[in-house]
């Protein structure tokens, strides 16, 4: 069991549990003395988000590193993706993120990469967790590690993105919306898209600390479709705090989650000629999708929710693309991890290369209305998952679904609720169902 690391990282509060000054120092030291097992003298990176917090976290971490032995390397704010990108350019042992990617200001996170750009192993983070109930082993005065900054981080990552750009093609002629959440992104972010010839009109690209995905971002997507039609733009593309997450608008102002962009994805490579043996999506992909590409050929499978989950069944799988409606897109042949910007330029990449418009690339996709009910759990209660009624219920509404949509319980991961989720073709009868279930759910 795990005291400190969740699914993505260690996450919270600011001020509160471990996202303090002397926890993040011990947490340093222990990640320190991890590595030092296997290397001599190890060198971390480390990012960061643009929060106030941010600073606090990065000197602590920073000490904590030094303290154990271990070199550091300092990049500022830089998107979660760059800091996996650099750490496995430059050869490093490790990489760190600072950010508590698309939540409010006040909470804060870290995230560490290894030396080939991938989420860290189980077995990494139970070792970091087990020598953090150690007593600290400080270093003397000749075996502590040094800090660099590296000065170039953004522009070395502005081109890794470019690069996965087609050469032959460029963005000339269009008008984009680049929303980067007042997050990681402000900067490398416009420059990406205008480099490769693209009219760019940033917003969310003033952070002042406090400000990260207030109202703009991958989160809260209604000011990039306000700003696509009020600037006439062709297309919009709104990043959140860490910049790994991606939501599009098109010239419509309508909005294209990350279901309808893994499908666009599928389907330029399919168009290229390259084959795709098959997508991974999650237990919350909509359903539309998975029969759409079940109808080319593509073999679907879902994970649990989380990219983490979507990368391992990738790799266990040895396929490409994946991803969740969220907007966390993965293609394995162009970053390790997931990429806002990279998915990005591969989903405009299929819209100039095909002469096509998203609407055009989705004609046959319609997605299936879905109604997700939230039901708080009594403190006393017993195991939903026991409850006789329920497995009838869902049993009897599975059988009516068939062919036309299906259900989904499960536990929230953050609060006592249980999420109750039907999608169906009719939106009367996913309503309906949803409704049914809850009841029995709350009693």
């Amino acid at each position: 069991m795990r005291k400190y690391f969740g699914t993505d990282g260690i996450r919270g509060t600011v001020g509160q549990g471990a996202i303090t000054p002397d926890f993040m120092l011990r947490l340093g030291h222990a990640v320190g003395h991890v590595l030092r097992r296997g290397d001599e003298r190890p060198t971390v990176l480390i990012g960061k988000d643009t929060r106030i917090s941010g600073y606090m976290l990065e000197a602590a971490l920073e000490a904590g590193f030094s303290s154990a032995g271990v070199d550091v390397v300092l990049t500022g704010p830089l998107p979660t993706p760059g800091v996996a990108y650099l750490t496995r350019a430059l050869r490093l042992s490790l990489g760190v993120v600072i950010s508590a990617s698309h939540n409010p200001f006040g909470d804060n996170g870290i995230k560490f990469f290894s030396e080939r750009g991938e989420k860290l192993p189980d077995e990494c983070e139970l070792a970091v967790e087990a020598a953090l109930e150690e007593s600290p082993q400080w270093s003397d005065s000749r075996g502590l590690g040094r800090a660099r900054r590296l000065t170039d981080a953004g522009g070395r990552y502005i081109e890794f993105c470019k690069s996965t750009f087609s050469t032959d093609l460029s963005l000339r002629g269009l008008r984009i919306v680049v929303d980067a959440a007042h997050g990681a992104a402000y900067q490398v972010a416009p420059a990406v898209f205008h480099e490769l010839g693209a009219e760019v009109i940033p917003i969310g690209c003033s952070p002042d600390g406090l400000n990260i995905n207030d109202g703009v971002g991958a989160t809260a997507p209604d000011a990039l479709v306000r700003a696509v039609r009020a600037n006439h733009a062709h297309f919009g593309i709104a990043l959140d705090g860490d910049a790994d997450r991606l939501q599009l608008v098109d010239q419509a102002g309508r909005l294209y989650n990350g279901d309808e962009l893994l499908y666009v994805m599928v389907a330029d490579r399919l168009a290229q000629g390259q084959p795709v043996p098959g997508a991974v999506g999650t237990l919350m992909t909509n359903m539309a999708v998975e029969l759409a590409l079940q109808r080319q050929g593509v073999e679907f499978v879902r994970a649990k929710v989380g990219d983490r989950y979507v990368l391992e069944e990738l790799q266990a799988r040895k396929w490409t693309l994946g991803g969740e409606g969220s907007g966390h897109l993965i293609a394995l042949d162009r970053h390790t991890t997931g990429d806002g910007m990279v998915s990005a330029l591969a989903v405009l990449q299929a819209v100039v290369r095909g002469e096509r418009t998203l609407s055009d690339w989705l004609s046959g996709v319609s997605l299936f209305p879905q109604k997700l009910i939230n039901v708080r759990l009594k403190p006393d209660g017993a195991d939903w998952r026991d409850n006789p009624a329920l497995i009838s219920a869902q049993a009897a509404v599975s059988a009516e679904l068939t062919g036309k949509g299906r259900t989904l319980i499960r536990a929230s991961g953050t609060e006592p609720v249980v999420r109750v989720m039907v999608e169906a073709q009719d939106a009367e009868l996913a309503d309906r169902a949803a409704r049914r279930l809850a009841e029995v759910i709350a009693g």
